[in-house]
C-alpha cells in the first residue's frame, strides 16, 4: 500500500514538471511567395487606370483670336459626358516638361539649318524659368539627342548638332512614342508637352499610331505639331547619296490594318467626326492604320497645328505655342462617373457665347484588365 503511494506520488510529480516545460521548438520553415498563376499574371495589352483627378488645359480666345485672361473658376461650366462637373480649382501654375521631337532624315534635310535656330526660342518662350527639355531626332532611327535638362542652353546645343544622316525613312511614330514614354516618368506636379516638328506621315515604325495616343491618354501629355511642308520638302530636298538600307526589307513596318478598313472606319478615321473617330481607333481590331499621326495627336490631345514652310512661320509657330501654353487656365475637376470608355469634356465661359473655348476632347477610362490595345 505504501509502494502504491509512493508510485502515485511520484508520475503527479512528473506530469507536474512536464507541463511547467516549455514547448519543443518547431522546425524552422521558410513560406515561398505564392507564384500567381499564368492566367492571373498581368498581360502586355491589360490596363489598369484609376482616374481620380482630370486636368483640362482650356484655352480661351476672343473673336479675332486672341488669347483671352483674367477669367476665374466661377467664370467656367464644364461637362463630362455631358454632365456638369465641380471644378476644383484653376491650377495657377505647373513647370513644363517638354520634348521636342525632330524629323531628320534627307526628306527635310533644307529645313534642317532653320530649325537649328529655334532652340533659343524654345527656352525663352515655352520653358520659362522652371521649365525643361529633352530633345530626340529620328530618321530610321530614333535618337535621344539631350535627356531632359534645365540648364539654360543646352537645348539650343542639342538641336544644333541633329543631321541628316541621307536616310529617307521616317519613323514618326516610332520617335514620338520614346518621347511619350520618356514624359510618363515626369513628377505628376509638372505638365507634360511634345513638340513634334516634322512631316505628317509616318514611313517605317513599329508602332502604331492609335498606340502612341493611347500613351498620350494615359499620360497627360499636350501634343502641338509644327507639320513640315510636303510640297516645299519635296522641292527643297537635296537627292540623296544611295546606301545600303541597314532595314531589311522583310523588317519593314506594314500596317497591320492596311487594305482591311471598312468604308465606316476609312469615313470616321477622316477626323470630321470626332468622338467615333476616336473610339474606333481603339475597338478597331488590330489597330487602325492612321494616315496622318500629328493631327491625331494635336486633335485628341488638345494640342494645335501649325504649317512650316519657312523661318518666320517656324519661329511665329513656337512663340504662339509659348504664348498659348501660359495662358491656358487648368481645370481640375474629380469626374462624378468612373464608368469606362471615351469621356467627353466640354467647357464653356458663362453668358459669353462670343469666347472660343479649346480643350482636349476628352479622355479615355479602361477598367480593371480591359484590353483597349489588341
Amino acid at each position: 500500500m505504501r509502494n502504491s503511494a509512493q508510485v502515485w506520488i511520484a508520475l503527479i510529480a512528473a506530469c507536474t514538471l512536464a507541463a511547467q516545460q516549455p514547448p519543443p521548438p518547431k522546425p524552422s520553415v521558410t513560406v515561398q511567395p505564392a507564384t500567381p498563376m499564368q492566367d492571373d499574371m498581368p498581360r502586355k495589352s491589360d490596363i489598369v487606370v484609376e482616374t481620380t483627378n482630370v486636368l483640362a488645359p482650356t484655352t480661351v480666345l476672343d473673336k479675332d483670336g486672341a488669347v483671352v485672361n483674367g477669367l476665374k473658376v466661377s467664370d467656367f461650366v464644364l461637362y463630362d459626358n455631358d454632365k456638369q462637373q465641380r471644378i476644383q480649382a484653376d491650377v495657377i501654375f505647373q513647370p513644363i516638361s517638354l520634348v521636342v521631337v525632330i524629323q531628320a532624315n534627307a526628306q527635310v534635310d533644307k529645313m534642317i539649318p532653320k530649325i537649328q535656330k529655334i532652340g533659343a526660342a524654345i527656352d525663352q518662350s515655352i520653358l520659362g524659368d522652371s521649365g525643361e527639355a529633352a530633345v530626340i531626332a529620328f530618321d530610321h532611327r530614333v535618337q535621344v539627342m539631350q535627356d531632359f535638362t534645365s540648364e539654360k542652353g543646352k537645348i539650343d546645343t542639342a538641336i544644333k548638332k541633329i543631321s541628316v544622316y541621307g536616310s529617307s525613312t521616317s519613323r514618326l511614330n516610332d520617335a514620338a512614342m520614346q518621347g511619350m514614354n520618356m514624359l510618363r516618368n515626369r513628377p505628376k506636379n509638372r505638365r507634360r508637352i511634345m513638340l513634334l516638328i516634322s512631316e505628317t506621315r509616318d514611313g517605317s515604325s513599329s508602332a502604331r499610331a492609335k498606340d502612341v495616343l493611347l500613351q498620350a491618354q494615359f499620360s497627360d501629355v499636350l501634343v502641338y505639331t509644327v507639320n513640315i511642308s510636303h510640297w516645299v520638302s519635296q522641292f527643297t530636298r537635296t537627292p540623296p547619296t544611295p546606301r545600303n538600307d541597314p532595314i531589311p526589307p522583310e523588317a519593314h513596318h506594314v500596317p497591320p490594318s492596311a487594305g482591311v478598313m471598312t468604308p465606316t472606319m476609312q469615313s470616321q478615321l477622316q477626323l470630321g467626326n470626332s468622338i467615333p473617330a476616336f473610339v474606333e481607333i481603339f475597338k478597331a481590331a488590330k489597330g487602325v492604320f492612321v494616315d496622318n499621326p500629328s493631327e491625331l495627336l494635336t486633335k485628341y490631345t488638345g494640342g494645335k497645328e501649325y504649317t512650316f514652310s519657312n523661318q518666320g512661320s517656324l519661329d511665329h509657330a513656337v512663340l504662339d505655342i509659348g504664348e498659348e501654353i501660359h495662358s491656358q487656365y487648368l481645370l481640375s475637376y474629380v469626374p462624378s462617373s468612373k464608368e469606362g470608355g471615351f469621356h467627353t469634356i466640354r467647357v464653356d465661359v458663362l453668358g459669353r457665347p462670343n469666347l472660343k473655348v479649346r480643350t482636349r476632347p476628352g479622355y479615355w477610362i479602361a477598367g480593371a484588365k480591359e484590353e483597349v490595345s489588341k
